[in-house]
C-alpha cells in the first residue's frame, strides 16, 4: 500500500518540526542553566534567575517560530497578526507591563537580596522570591505577601539587615529627683551586663529633652544583625527590672510638653 506523497511530506514535515521543538525546549534548558551559572558568579541570584528564564525563553520562541516554518506557516502573516495581537495586549496588560519594567530596575538597583527583611509601607517581612512581576515577602507572623515591582519601585524600601548591626533606642523618663549623671553610668553597666560589646559602635545615653516632672533620655544599644531580635525582646525587660531593684521610678508620661503656641 503506497502511501500518497502530500501525506509523506506533511508527515516528515511534522516529524522534523515536532524535533525542532523539542531540541530548542531541550538547548533552552541547558542553555539556561549555562547563563544562571555565568550570571552567578557576576550578579545577585534573582539577576541570574531572569538571565536564565529569559535565556529559556529565547529557545522556546526560536523553536516555535522554527517549528512553524517547517510545517510552511507564511512567519511574516503571523508576526503581522502577532503585531496587532501585541498592540490589543498591550493596552490590556499595562500594569503587567509597568510590573515587569519596574522588576528589571529593582534587579539592577538590588535595593534588597534574596533573605534580607524589608519593610514596605505597613508591611515587613522576609523576602523569599524576586520575580518579573512582583516580591513576595514572608511576615514574621508567616503570612506570604505579594508585592507588585511597581509599588515597590514608587514606595520608601527600608531593608532591615543591609548592614551588620543595628541600633535599639529605649525612651526612659527620669524623675527631676534623680542623678542624671550616676544613672548614665547606670544604664551603661547594664548594658554592658546583658549586651554583648560592639567594638565599631558603643552603647550611649542621650539628653531628649525636659518633662512637667523629670527628663527624658534614650539609651542607644546597638546589636548584630542576627542579634537584634533577641536584643530587642529582651533587654527592655531587663533594663526594667534593674531599675526597680535600683529603686528608680519610671512611672512618669513619656510625651515631651508641647511648644508654646505661636501669637
Amino acid at each position: 500500500m503506497s502511501i500518497d506523497p502530500v501525506v509523506l511530506q506533511a508527515i516528515v514535515d511534522g516529524a522534523r518540526a515536532t524535533l525542532l521543538l523539542v531540541g530548542s525546549l531541550v538547548l533552552g534548558s541547558i542553555a539556561a542553566r549555562v547563563a544562571r551559572a555565568f550570571s552567578t558568579r557576576r550578579f545577585s541570584p534573582a539577576q541570574a534567575e531572569v538571565a536564565s528564564r529569559l535565556t529559556y525563553y529565547a529557545f522556546v520562541v526560536l523553536g516555535i517560530a522554527s517549528a512553524l516554518r517547517e510545517l510552511g506557516f507564511d512567519l511574516s502573516i503571523l508576526m503581522g497578526a502577532a503585531g496587532l495581537l501585541t498592540v490589543a495586549v498591550g493596552f490590556a496588560s499595562q500594569t503587567s507591563a509597568s510590573n515587569l519594567i519596574s522588576g528589571l530596575f529593582l534587579l539592577f538597583e538590588r535595593p534588597f537580596v534574596i533573605g534580607n527583611t524589608v519593610r514596605v509601607g505597613q508591611t515587613t517581612g522576609e523576602v523569599v522570591s524576586i520575580d518579573l512581576l512582583s516580591v513576595r515577602l514572608r511576615t514574621f507572623d508567616n503570612l506570604l505577601v505579594r508585592v507588585p515591582n511597581e509599588t515597590l519601585l514608587k514606595s520608601e524600601i527600608v531593608n532591615l539587615s543591609h548592614f551588620p548591626i543595628r541600633r535599639l533606642d529605649v525612651p526612659l523618663a527620669i524623675p527631676h529627683a534623680e542623678d542624671v549623671e550616676k544613672l548614665k553610668s547606670f544604664l551603661l553597666s547594664v548594658v554592658a551586663a546583658y549586651v554583648q560589646k560592639l567594638e565599631e559602635r558603643k552603647p550611649v545615653v542621650h539628653f531628649v529633652g525636659f518633662l512637667p516632672n523629670g527628663v527624658q533620655l534614650q539609651l542607644s544599644v546597638w546589636a548584630a544583625r542576627e542579634d537584634f531580635l533577641a536584643v530587642k525582646n529582651a533587654f527592655p525587660l531587663a533594663l526594667h527590672r534593674e531599675l526597680a531593684a535600683a529603686g528608680v521610678a519610671l512611672d512618669l508620661p513619656l510625651r515631651l510638653p508641647e511648644p508654646p503656641a505661636s501669637p
